[in-house]
């Protein structure tokens, strides 16, 4: 029983152990479940709250904008002959392509930023996890964590804060590019946006920068080492600043690139024995200052207008038509202390241009801008009224092209009004009557320009004067002499006068030829040449403003040597403005010069920067931009030839005075003349009326015989002494001779017995000789007429008017003043004439010779050896309206200008007959 007992018991202990142990093995099993279910669940929620956050995070991430993966570039300006000459944005970079990376150069940055580069798709967590043992063992810094995608993603769309949300935002922002770009492409980005200190971005303008390599296939192995290294801290590692440090970076750089076998050890160790200052070129200084920014300021206005671009950031080489020389020039002429006062506010302005191109070769903004870049260019923004610089563009120019008025044109001067009633003045208050337009011009006179404009109309003037630039809405009567509504710029009236000079073309003017983009396109900016006006237009105002140069308003601009043409401006305040300031109604604001050679054209404004009760411009102020021009010129203009005349232009002698313009004749003093231009077609035929000119005759004129020596000797007086003086001798016998001297005496010697008889004449160049003063003298001895002994060898000064000249009708051959050869004189009438000293002829030849015949000829139908041709028959002895020769006593009568009271009688009986 007891066994059986036992069994019993030991069977329920047994069966109540087994149930204890099932029921704790049910119990560990349901905690086990229970934990599991909970780890699941709190990793569910933690996946589900990390995807939340993580949306959370990249919601406000910024938008894939691929616009800004294109990197910031610093443009480039060059000159006229292809020299750098300022860089333009903050970001001082040079694009690259993949293409341009060398593998030395792509090894290095990879074995340093990213060795799995290839292998990954925008984030590496094997790298990620590698990073931090390398950071352990071989010290902070030895790898980085984030990708090279993340890093341009970082550099192109986010801040450099370190945040969960931007990590969270990178991470996005590097699966999105890893989407749309070539691996190829994303290291292209990294390596043109990275920074290498002392405003540097991207490998290629570093390489430059440290090495002086402009190519990145010249790099060295150590060159791209220290490269790949310094963007994890630039400034730290910047080898001019911290040569050890960065030499140790460069090493690190070197042993990762062996680590992963893009080079052997033997290569690395090889190249950390180069010091880092062998590697280096002169460190370069920092100028963030732009140099001439005046010029610079309009090829940013040009490329940002006809472009389309951000020349601060697109990466432009812009090639531009600036000469420096000639811009360093203008602005130290601007800003010198010698030309200028020291008057409150006074600035002043110039622009230069090529008189063919149309290209800006100078801008001088203003005066002082060292301390300031990019202010109020004065330049090349409007400044102030044109005054009389306006004439040529809206009064005279079109004057010429539509009315085909010539230079000789003339208008009154007189006391005028405006069509509304309104007196207009000239600047003198005075008037001068008629005068030429070419005069009205040269003077600057303010009435017969308004008269140009009216008689011209004022839609004309004002598509004209657009035509060439301007850009005026409508023309107003007082637009004439430059009292626009609007200012005007210097670049624009620079602009306006070129087309004169280039023969009626006009070519805005430009400071930019053409761009080039970071691709290599290119696009040309240069305007096109417009024919705007009549070649004869163009000539004809350049013809008109040289006289302003060479004798009115404009000389102090005229430079010997040059061919200039010109015009000068000065404005007035209007009435209520100058008493604001308390200025005079006539203080001047502003004062011009605009001018031009066949090579340059300037426009230069002399002014104040702001209105004053000193913004008056003295009579000196008003003279500094005349000065500036013809500084300027003189410095940029070798010279060459004149201004070509088209053959639509005729150039004719005008006699001055006449209205309509007559033709001056042969004997229209040279006083009298004046050079004008016509339209072929229109210049005119008739010649005007004019007489020769006579000089004065010799006064006191005397001969006496000396018996002792046997000679005559013959003296007068002359209020000239660069005359010349032609002495004809005749004797009683039909001799003659004929001397010519500078001296006022002269001495007959060995005379054969007779009457002497001497007509004694005063020449001059380019003049008709006087009129003939007479004496005569007696010689003794047996061989004398009977009318010699009958008569005594003075006469009554009742006879000194009859200038009876048979004497004159036997002219010496080389007489150059009217005579002719062929009249009838032999060749033993010698010239014995001598400048140095008394003139001793030979007496007449014993051999007369046979006087030529009597003119009778009326009207000027002959014409004898001293008649001038085209004058009527008029020689240097006739009154200027007679007909008859010196053989006519009545037409002789009272006409000659005798000077001895004294003569013989043979002589009067002589011209008498």
């Amino acid at each position: 029983m007891s066994g059986e007992y036992r069994s019993r018991v030991e069977r329920k202990q047994a069966s109540k152990r087994a149930k204890q142990k099932k029921a704790k093995k049910q119990k560990g099993t349901s905690l086990f479940k229970k934990l599991t279910v909970a780890v699941l669940l709190f990793m569910m929620i933690g996946m589900v709250g990390g995807i939340a956050t993580f949306a959370y995070f990249i919601k406000d991430a910024p938008p894939f904008d691929e616009a800004k993966i294109k990197d910031p570039l610093s443009s480039t300006v060059y000159d006229m002959n292809g020299r750098k000459v300022a860089e333009l944005g903050g970001y001082k970079r040079t694009y690259i392509s993949y293409k341009d990376i060398p593998k030395v150069l792509e090894n290095a940055v990879l074995a340093t930023e990213d060795v799995r580069f290839y292998k990954h798709h925008g984030v590496d967590f094997i790298r990620l996890a590698g990073a931090v043992v390398a950071n352990i063992k071989e010290g902070f810094g030895a790898e980085g964590g984030s990708t090279i995608t993340q890093q341009v993603a970082k550099l192109t769309f986010l801040s450099q804060e370190k945040t969960l949300k931007r990590k969270a935002q990178e991470l996005w922002l590097s699966l999105r590019l890893e989407q749309k770009y070539s691996k190829q492409e994303i290291l292209e980005m990294y390596l043109n946006k990275v920074y290498y200190s002392d405003s540097i971005y991207g490998v290629a303008r570093a390489a430059e920068y440290y090495f002086g390599k402009t190519d990145l296939k010249d790099l060295t192995l150590p060159e791209a080492a220290l490269l790949a290294g310094m963007p994890q801290s630039p400034n730290n590692y910047n080898p001019y600043d911290h040569p050890e440090a960065a030499k140790k970076r460069r090493d690190l750089v070197l042993s990762l690139m062996a680590k992963h076998g893009f080079i052997t050890k033997e290569e690395a160790e090889k190249a950390k024995q180069v010091p880092i200052k062998s590697m280096l070129v002169e460190r370069k200084k920092h100028d963030n200052s732009i140099p001439y920014d005046s010029f610079i300021d309009e090829v940013i206005k040009e490329v940002t207008d006809q472009a389309n671009v951000n020349v601060f950031e697109d990466g432009l080489k812009i090639y531009t038509t600036l000469d420096q020389d000639a811009q360093k020039h203008v602005e130290d002429l601007l800003n010198s202390d010698t030309l200028f006062t020291d008057k409150k506010d006074l600035q002043s302005a110039i622009a230069l241009v090529d008189t063919k191109t149309g290209e800006i070769r100078a801008l001088g903004g203003g005066r002082h801008r060292e301390k300031v870049t990019f202010g109020f260019n004065y330049a090349i923004q409007p400044v102030g009224q044109p005054g009389s610089s306006i004439k040529p563009i809206l009064d005279y120019g079109p004057a010429i092209e539509y009315l085909k008025w010539s230079t000789a044109h003339q208008i009154v001067d007189e006391p005028y009004s405006y069509s509304n009633g309104k007196p207009i003045r000239n600047a003198d208050r005075k008037y001068l009557g008629p005068m030429t337009i070419r005069y009205a011009l040269a003077k600057s006179r303010n009435i017969p320009a308004l008269k140009a404009l009216q008689a011209v109309g004022k839609e004309r003037a004002k598509e004209f004067a657009n035509r060439l630039g301007m850009g005026l809405d409508e023309v107003h009567e007082a637009y004439a002499i430059g009292g626009l509504e609007n200012r005007v710029s210097p670049l624009q009236m620079a602009g306006a006068y070129s087309a004169f000079g280039n023969n009626g073309v006009y070519i805005k003017p430009h400071a930019v030829t053409k761009i080039v983009f970071p691709d290599g396109t290119e696009m040309n900016l240069k305007p096109k040449p417009k024919k705007v006006m009549k070649d004869y237009t163009a000539y004809m105002i350049t013809d008109m403003l040289k006289s302003v140069v060479q004798y009115g308003t404009g000389t102090l601009a005229n430079v010997p040597g040059l061919h200039v043409a010109g015009k000068t401006g000065t404005t007035n305040y209007p009435s209520e403005v100058a008493r604001k300031y308390g200025l005079s109604e006539r203080a001047v604001p502003d004062s011009w010069f605009v001018g031009y050679t066949p090579n340059y054209t300037a426009a230069v404004w002399t002014g104040f920067s702001k209105r004053s009760s000193t913004a008056d411009l003295s009579q000196y102020e008003q003279k500094i931009s005349r000065l500036l021009f013809k500084q300027v010129i003189s410095y940029v203009d070798d010279g060459g030839s004149d201004f070509k005349m088209p053959n639509s232009v005729v150039k004719l002698p005008i006699k001055k005075g006449t209205n309509p313009p007559k033709l001056a004749s042969k004997y229209t003093p040279e006083s009298e003349i004046s050079y004008e231009c016509f339209v072929r077609g229109t210049e005119p035929t008739e010649t005007a009326k004019d007489e020769p000119e006579t000089l004065p005759s010799v006064t006191n004129l005397q001969a006496a015989y000396n018996a002792e020596t046997n000679s005559i000797s013959v003296s007068w007086n002359y209020s000239n002494d660069n005359a010349i003086f032609e002495v004809r001798i005749k004797n009683d016998k039909g001799e003659q001779n004929v001397v010519t001297t500078r001296e006022k005496a002269i001495t007959v010697n060995n005379p054969t017995p007779g009457t002497y008889t001497f007509a004694v004449y005063a020449k001059e160049d380019g003049k008709i000789q006087s009129r003939p003063a007479l004496t005569s003298v007696r010689v003794p001895g047996e061989e004398q007429n009977q009318q010699g002994e009958e008569n005594q060898d003075q006469t009554s000064p009742s006879d000194q008017t009859n200038q009876g000249e048979n004497i004159e009708q036997q002219p010496n051959k080389n007489n150059n003043n009217g005579t002719n050869e062929d009249s009838n004189n032999n060749d033993n009438s010698n010239n014995n004439g001598n400048s140095d000293g008394t003139t001793s002829p030979t007496p007449p030849s014993t051999n007369p010779t046979t006087p030529p015949p009597q003119n009778n000829n009326n009207n000027g139908g002959g014409n004898n050896g001293n008649t001038p041709p085209n004058n009527g028959g008029n020689n240097g002895n006739t009154p200027p309206n007679g007909a008859n020769n010196g053989n006519t006593h009545n037409t002789q009568h009272n006409n000659a200008i005798g000077t001895n009271p004294y003569r013989s009688n043979v002589i009067k009986q002589e011209s008498e007959n």
